[in-house]
Formats: C-alpha cells, structure tokens, sequence
C-alpha cells in the first residue's frame, strides 16, 4: 500500500467517507442508539476543534481516556487524533494506582473520563497527580463545578474542522501494554499504524467490507478491542457493534442476537464461557449472522475450536497479535483453518524463529519469535533500556516462543518465561493444558513450573473443575494418567491442584507467573 507523507489518521479513518458518499450509513450501533458516518464526523470535529479552543489541547499533548466502549470513546480518540494530539486510552478495569502511574507518565492535563469511572480517577489526590488540569466527564457529574461536560464540549466546538497535516509518521496514539510484570508501558503508535492494520489483516485476511456488522467482546481500550470495534470497521465504511457493559456470556448473545454481527472477535476464555452457557428452555442462541468468528489474545485450543464450530457452525480464525505491533501478525485463514495453531504469517509481516544467540533455528524448532512490519510502535515511552531490550532495528521480540511446521502454521509454545525445561528439554505449557482440557472434568487449567525436591523444575498443574465436579487424589491421578497417554512422560504434571479460579489479566489471560508463586505444596 502507499501511504502519503502527509496522513491525518481521523481523516482517513472518518472525513473519508463523507467524500466517497457514505455519510447517511451507520457507523457506530450502541444499544438503541446509531450513528451515521456523517454524524461521527461531525463529533469528531466538535470533539478536537473544542478540546484545542476551550481547553488548549496542543498538537503532540496527550490526553488520557478512560472510558467504556460508546460512541464517545470514538469521538475523542479520533477528535484528539484530528487536531494532532496524542490519545492515550486507558484499562477500565485497572486501580487507581495505575490510572495514576499512566497520568504521571503521559503527563497529560487533560482525561476524558466516563460517569462510572470517575471514582477511580477521583481516587488519585490532586496533589499526585499536579499536571491534570481538566477532568471532562461523559455522562454525568456530582462535581460540575469541578468537571467538564463532554456534551457541552462537543456543542462548543466546531462542526466542520480541517485535520492537521500531520506526517504518516508522527505519532498519533500510545496504548499501554497490561503491566502483568511491572508498570505498564507505553506503546508510542504512527498514524500510519492503523491503516496498515486494516488493509493487511482486516481487508487482505477477513474480507472486511462495506456489508459488515462487527462485534468485538474485547473492548476498545486493547490493542486487538481497537482494531476489532474501532478502526477496522471505520476502515471499510462497515458498522461497528459497541458494548459498554461487562462481556458475560448472556451479555454477549444478547447483542449477537439483537444486533445480528457478522463479523465476531472475542478471546479463548470468553469463547469457552459462550459455550458453558446454554438456553434453559427453547432453541439454542442463535449465531447465524456470524459469517466468521476470530480469536486472540491466547492461544485458542483445538478443543474448543472443535466444540464451537460443532455447536453454532461457526469457524474461528485464531490469530496472535500485540500492543506492540498494535493488531493481528500471524493469523488462519477461511477454510484452511489448523486448529491448536496461531495460522500463516499475514502478507506485509516478516517473522524469524531464533534461539537464544539469535541464530535461526530448524524448521518444527521451539524458538523465540521476532516480527518486522510497518505497524510496531516506535518506541516504549520513557522505557529507553526495555526499547532497546525488545526492538531491534526493524525487528521485535513478541516475548513468545513457537514453531514452524513444514507448510508454514505458526505453534503457539507459550511465553519465554512461561516455557518449562524438564530434563534439558523444553515443555510447552500450552501443550500440556490443551492436554488436560480435554478431559470432561476439567473447565480451565494452567500449568506452570515448581521445583522438586532436587530443586529441578517440574511441570505442575492447576485445574479449575467443572461445576458438580470435587477434587480428590483419586482425579488428581487421574488426569496425570490422562497427560501421559497422549504425551511424552516428562511432559506429565508431576502435581494437580485444585483452585476455584485461575489468576488472569484483565484481556483474560492467564497470569501464569503468579502460580510460580502460588504457596505449594507437592503433596497435592
């Protein structure tokens, strides 16, 4: 694709489509309400000519947004964009210390805050966080002497702005990374960033177009939640389907089935909680719409790709991505599915497998994955010693190790500091729990590594049961055997506890470090 110098990412992503006559389409569907692209334009416009004129919003100058997935989250992150300022959307699930940490990082005098969310800002005394000079609130305020109201905001700002003439490499938004292992880090993303996402994997990979209707259970606010709901749509004039409220399995079917998405993007926990769930009386949900489901964030095991497709008939491409490379790299395709596998590598992505002197390593080879394509970020903010640790050059180590097999499919092997090595030999976690996974007592499990009484690192597993389901030693045994008939014996969990819930992150993801340090005791 050809990208010009001058790029204004609001402007593609949404001015466009008043030129190419799309402007009486929806763009956003929110619960009853719906947006038209002339509408979100319009926003957008009031959104960054009021953030500039009313509270002196300069180009480069971040602005923190804290806010559930709504037509708003799009009108500032894209108002903020169109006048050369910096958006910085931010984990609604997250504390007030963290919240804090990204406003002292980011410097930013200005956050956009939804209603609901104004405890955990307002949490933070003012004295720890002296550059926040602004806290405008979508929705309403106990304080509106104290706050600014994002809908007086948008009816002082101008209807029509022209976008800056930004460069296709000036940055337009930072996301921060989780922050499973320390403070979070904040990812510096190009205008250009979006736009190679979309053609490369929405367009080239899932056929996204004019037609479709997009729901994403990952919320805006993640790297993969932005592309899903925010841009990729917005890329292709399709219909973007937002949620703001919590993505149970009953929320979840119900905006399927009402809103009738045919596009469906969600994680591997949610997909497994969307078949737990069944009708107490009548037919099952209804997921007709849904042309292809996706799936990232984690690996996605073959089990419960196999259940999924069975249940509803619907395909789900597993795909791995990150907050670094912003979406979706390596991905299956329709039809040419591998289930247990993260897929072929995306046209325009480059990869390379290396061990840990960075030579390449044999085909079918665990190694450590390194990606180059023209959508990483540029740097970590304030993290020169981590940039330089991670991004080398056009090159950037995904922290993950895989394999290769002889026609091209990626293996997921688990993270670099979840992999195990049992006897000189590396164990993949994953393999192990898409092991245990299939037996019908088991719900969730993670495995991770403890030492035995030599002091040499054992695989040990933690099993969340199926509702009715009660631990015992006799199961315990029982789901070793279940390992070591399907596997290699050094691969067999030396120990199975029972837990009533694994430690997850807030993208669902299993914390598998805090297991590490999980009080253990090796006669469970």
């Amino acid at each position: 694709m050809t990208i010009p110098d001058t790029f204004n990412a609001a402007d593609y992503f949404v001015d466009r489509h008043l030129r190419e006559g799309r402007g009486a389409k929806v763009a956003i569907e929110c619960g009853d309400e719906q947006v038209t692209y002339a509408e979100l334009a319009e926003r957008v416009s009031r959104a960054g000519s009021a953030l500039r004129a009313r509270l002196d919003v300069r180009m480069e100058e971040r602005v923190v947004l804290l806010l559930p997935d709504g037509p708003a989250f799009l009108y500032a992150f894209f108002g903020a964009i169109k006048i050369g300022a910096v958006p910085v959307p931010v984990n609604t699930l997250w504390t007030s210390a963290d919240v804090e940490y990204v406003l002292g990082d980011s410097r930013a005098r200005v956050a956009i805050v939804g209603e609901s969310l104004l405890p955990v800002i307002a949490a933070v005394p003012p004295e720890r966080r002296p550059r926040l000079r602004h806290i405008v609130v979508v929705g309403e305020s106990r304080d509106a002497a104290r706050h600014t109201s994002f809908g007086a905001l948008l009816a002082e700002g101008q209807p029509v702005v022209e976008a800056e003439a930004t460069s296709k490499d000036d940055t337009a938004f930072w996301l921060y990374s989780s922050g499973s292992t320390g403070h979070p880090k904040g990812c510096v993303h190009l205008q250009h960033d979006m736009r190679v996402c979309a053609t490369l994997y929405a367009e080239n990979v899932l056929g996204m177009n004019e037609q479709d209707r997009c729901f994403s259970v990952a919320k805006l606010f993640f790297a993969y939640g932005l592309g899903n709901g925010g841009y990729c749509p917005l890329a292709v004039g399709a219909t973007t389907i937002l949620w703001p409220g919590a993505p149970t399995a009953a929320n979840v079917y119900d905006v399927i089935e009402k809103h009738r998405p045919t596009l469906f993007f969600s994680v591997p926990t949610n997909y497994g909680m969307l078949l737990a769930l069944h009708r107490e009386q009548g037919p099952d949900f209804d997921l007709s719409s849904i042309r292809q489901g996706v799936s990232a964030g984690e690996a996605l095991p073959a089990v419960l790709f196999e259940r999924f497709r069975q249940r509803f008939g619907v395909e789900i491409l597993d795909g791995i991505g990150s907050t670094e490379v912003l979406h979706i790299f390596i991905s299956n395709r329709a039809g040419r599915v591998r289930p247990g596998s993260s897929g072929l590598l995306l046209d325009g992505y480059e990869a390379r497998i290396v061990d840990d002197e960075n030579q390449a390593v044999a085909r079918g080879e665990v190694g450590n994955l390194l990606i180059r394509g023209d959508s990483t970020c540029a740097f970590y903010w304030n993290q020169h010693e981590k940039t330089n640790a991670t991004i080398e050059g056009h090159w950037i180590r995904t922290g993950d190790k895989y394999h290769q097999d002889e026609d091209g499919y990626f293996w997921y092997a688990g993270r670099s500091d979840d992999m195990l090595k049992v006897g000189g030999i590396w164990v993949s976690p994953v393999e192990v729990e898409n092991t245990l996974l299939e037996h019908p007592a088991v719900k969730e499990c993670a495995v991770a590594g403890h030492p035995d009484h030599d002091r040499l690192v054992k695989p040990a597993a933690y099993v969340v049961l199926q509702p009715g389901v009660e631990g015992s030693p006799e199961l315990a045994v029982e789901l070793q055997q279940h390992v070591r008939s399907r596997l290699a014996d050094y691969k067999r969990p030396r120990w199975v506890r029972f837990l009533s819930e694994l430690p997850k992150t807030a993208t669902g993801k299993t914390q598998r470090f805090k297991l590490r340090q999980h009080p253990h005791d090796p006669a469970q």
